[in-house]
């Protein structure tokens, strides 16, 4: 029997957050998990940060403004943790769908009071978790809140159909990052993006420029998912009425789409509505762009490149010489009287 591989749909989140609400955002997660299912999606992908929000306000907002602390504060006690109950329900989810998903959120330690990630949790069609990614470097205001993650989280995930990979945001143009997973052949690549860039820059012109390349470079499948501007997000943060203006402008056109293993647009959201881009293809497609370029095999020269990655995540506290735990009581020995 020959290696063929399996033809499946995919899809593409356009949602947005409800605001900076964890358990409100966990269920619209769901529901959009359910409904793709229901369409015959095998594998969803969501926007970064998507559960409970992403931390937006900083571009709009002085990082010492009490607003913006009560804010960041907010996002703490609604971050996730994993695994917990949040995790829980949406791996319910995935499983009652049948269905594989990557889940773009904010991520924070069981039992912690600080420290947070901009993560994507990797569910598969049986409701397991298979693993997460944590963005390695996180980009302008997000550094005032989140903090970076380690090469231990830099990897795909085998799936029923082969592995699938995911990077966040600016990551998706990192040629080492894009590397690190394109060694271990991914077939299907999630890139999670937010709801819009800073002003004068237009994040779909981005999208477009460094989802094409990894998809080219991959010779992968890539689903952009992507946020949305809303309302509530645009009352909380914006302050005049330019970053009224740049916010409505850069909600006016469609940001999720899905890119072919030669680079090609297949497709797209038309309009900047909350809603799923599917796209049904055929896995086989990989081969042949692969069988030209596989930068990871024989279109590479290893006698002159070499590349390493640290898979080891340091531990907060190295305890040297910590006293032992008390020891059990030993019996009394039987006297044999």
């Amino acid at each position: 029997m020959s290696d063929v591989l399996k033809s499946i749909k995919l899809a593409a989140a356009q949602v947005g957050s409800v605001f900076l609400d964890r358990d409100a955002t966990v269920e619209k997660a769901c529901h959009m998990i359910r409904k793709a299912g229901a369409n015959g999606a095998d594998i969803i992908g969501f926007p970064e940060n998507f559960i409970p929000a992403h931390p937006s306000w900083y571009m709009f907002m002085p990082a010492s403004a009490k607003a913006s602390l009560l804010l960041a504060r907010r996002m703490f006690q609604n971050a996730v943790e994993i695994p917990g109950p949040a995790t829980d329900a949406l791996c319910a989810a995935c499983r009652e769908a049948g269905i594989t998903a990557v889940i773009g959120m904010v991520e924070k330690r069981p039992n912690t009071t600080g420290t947070m990630y901009s993560t994507q949790l990797f569910i598969g069609s049986d409701g397991n978790i298979l693993g997460k990614h944590q963005k390695l470097v996180v980009t302008s205001g997000e550094r005032l809140v989140l903090t970076g993650g380690f090469g231990d989280t830099l990897t795909p995930f085998a799936t029923e159909f082969g592995n699938v990979s995911g990077l966040v945001c600016g990551e998706n143009s990192n040629p080492l990052a894009t590397y690190a997973i394109l060694a271990k052949n991914t077939v299907v690549h999630v890139a999670a993006w937010p709801s819009h860039f800073g002003a004068g820059l237009k994040m779909i012109d981005s999208i477009s420029a460094a989802s094409r390349g990894i998809a080219y470079s991959l010779s992968a499948f890539v689903i952009n998912s992507t946020g949305v501007i809303t309302d509530e997000a645009i009352e909380t943060y914006a302050q005049t009425d330019d970053d009224r203006a740049f916010l409505e402008a850069a909600r006016q056109h469609g940001t999720a789409s899905i890119v072919g293993p030669t680079g090609t647009m297949i497709a797209e959201a038309k309009t900047s509505d909350e809603q799923i881009v599917y796209a049904d293809v055929d896995l086989n497609d990989v081969l042949i762009p692969k069988l030209f370029h596989d930068f990871s095999g024989h279109y590479n020269r290893f006698d002159i490149f070499s590349v390493s990655i640290n898979r080891n995540a340091p531990p907060p506290l190295n305890e040297v010489n910590a006293p032992m735990p008390p020891s059990e009581p030993l019996e009394p020995a039987d006297s044999g009287e």
